[in-house]
């Protein structure tokens, strides 16, 4: 069975569940999931920051960067 399937086949139990109390407790498990999931990352610190966009900044001078029609010809490869 696929996942498109099986994503359907939930969507089908959930509209037919009549316990509220069980349904409570899925949708508790699902919305506790995905703030997790949206906080789960370490943020870069601002002295991290700086450190990544000075070295952005010496590597453009210097010519170690790729133009937009680089990256465009090499995606066309993929």
């Amino acid at each position: 069975m696929n996942f498109q399937i099986r994503k359907l086949n939930l969507i089908a139990y959930l509209a037919q569940i009549q316990d509220e109390h069980f349904f409570d407790k899925i949708e508790d498990y699902i919305l506790s999931k995905l703030e997790k999931d949206r906080f789960d990352y370490n943020p870069f610190s601002i002295e991290t920051l700086i450190n990544r966009i000075e070295k952005s900044e010496e590597d453009f001078k210097n010519g170690r960067f790729k133009s937009q029609e680089d990256l465009e010809s090499q995606s066309s490869n993929w």
